[in-house]
């Protein structure tokens, strides 16, 4: 069902260009059809602020459910934001003051560019943590994307990422642990992920928590876990919202870094993403640019055109599927009792009704 353009958010007319149902506030509110309101608290900086809107927008506007959904994007004023960050967030954002007088039926929230060793050191961390209690308590279930993900096992499980050492970068192939969860019901049973992180929290460290986990690799770990009462959070470590060129994008930033001095190694080519063919191109490309920068010549421009278009998308199915049911289970839980679903009838040890 179609998202429900009730600001003037650019997002939603690039997502209508690019061919997704998008209907008018005005026109909502004359059809009698069910209304979800999911928030995002968007921690991501200013460069990447408006593609992750589109990307998680896009996963909610193609689930089936029969509803309109009603995006309320939002942020934390302690991330540092340039002069058109913080204008795009005063004109196109709610406050969380906002949010929590309006209630919300679900919760996503993004990753965030960190810059100290320890979460709990970031200037966004206590703003985060009152965001991660009220949801805990006020909303149907709140969905955790990397980043998020470290800082709500850190803040309520006392289980703290570790570094790896390395950057795992790419995307990795997973498989099913619970095939029965509604989470999962009709996903495929091996599927891709994309991923890119430093951090890593294991298995052990969810299952030392008390909660479960559906989806893991065994090359990127765990990627999929739910709380302990099965779907109130819902923690993500991949990244399945990512467009087909995110990690391009990201690709061509690292080399960039490393040409202006901000790294001093040149970045690897992710992994199992580009052709065999795009990898030749961009080994050449790195022997180019390595020549230009001994001889103080300009770098030249990485050749986008050639390798985008030997991209796969091998994930995108799957991630609709999980966003599909994580919707669709918080259709149902808001129709059993729109204001608290898990404070009434509901079985607090039980909400899916699995025993």
């Amino acid at each position: 069902m179609p998202l429900v353009a009730n600001t003037d958010l650019p997002a939603f007319k690039r997502l209508e260009i690019e061919g997704e149902t998008i209907l008018q506030g005005d026109a909502a509110r004359h059809q009698d059809i069910r209304e979800l309101h999911i928030g995002l608290l968007n921690m991501m900086p200013d460069s990447a602020l408006a593609a992750t809107e589109r990307q998680f927008f896009r996963l909610v506007g193609e689930s089936n459910q029969i509803a309109q959904f009603y995006m309320h994007p939002f942020t934390l004023p302690e991330l540092p934001r340039g002069k058109e960050g913080n204008e795009h967030v005063s004109k196109y954002y709610e406050t969380f003051d906002q949010i929590k007088t309006e209630g919300l039926d679900a919760l996503i929230i993004t990753g965030a560019n960190v810059t100290q060793p320890d979460l709990a050191m970031e200037p966004f961390w206590e703003p985060l943590k009152e965001v991660i209690d009220w949801a805990y308590n006020n909303v149907t279930s709140t969905l955790c994307s990397c980043l998020a993900t470290h800082a709500v096992m850190q803040q309520r499980y006392q289980q703290k990422r570790r570094h790896l050492g390395f950057k795992r970068w790419g995307v990795y192939p997973h498989y099913l642990l619970d095939r029965q969860h509604p989470l999962v019901a009709g996903v495929n049973t091996r599927f891709d992920i994309p991923h890119s992180r430093y951090n890593n929290i294991c298995r052990q460290q969810f299952e030392a928590a008390g909660l479960k986990v559906l989806v893991e690799s065994e090359a990127a770990g765990v990627h999929l876990a739910v709380s302990e009462d099965l779907f109130r959070i819902v923690f993500f470590q991949g990244h399945p919202e990512y467009d087909i060129i995110s990690l391009l994008k990201e690709y061509k930033r690292e080399v960039s870094h490393f040409i202006n001095g901000g790294r001093e190694d040149y970045p690897p080519l992710p992994t199992n993403y580009f052709s065999q063919q795009s990898a030749a191109i961009l080994e050449e490309h790195k022997q180019h640019v390595l020549k230009a920068m001994t001889t103080n010549r300009k770098t030249p421009e990485l050749p986008e055109a050639l390798v985008t278009l030997q991209l796969d998308n091998t994930w995108h199915d799957s991630a609709e599927a999980v966003l599909n049911n994580w919707i669709g289970t918080v259709y149902q839980l808001t129709n059993m009792d729109k204001r608290l679903p898990f404070q009434s009838h509901i079985d607090p040890n039980d909400p899916l009704g699995l025993k």
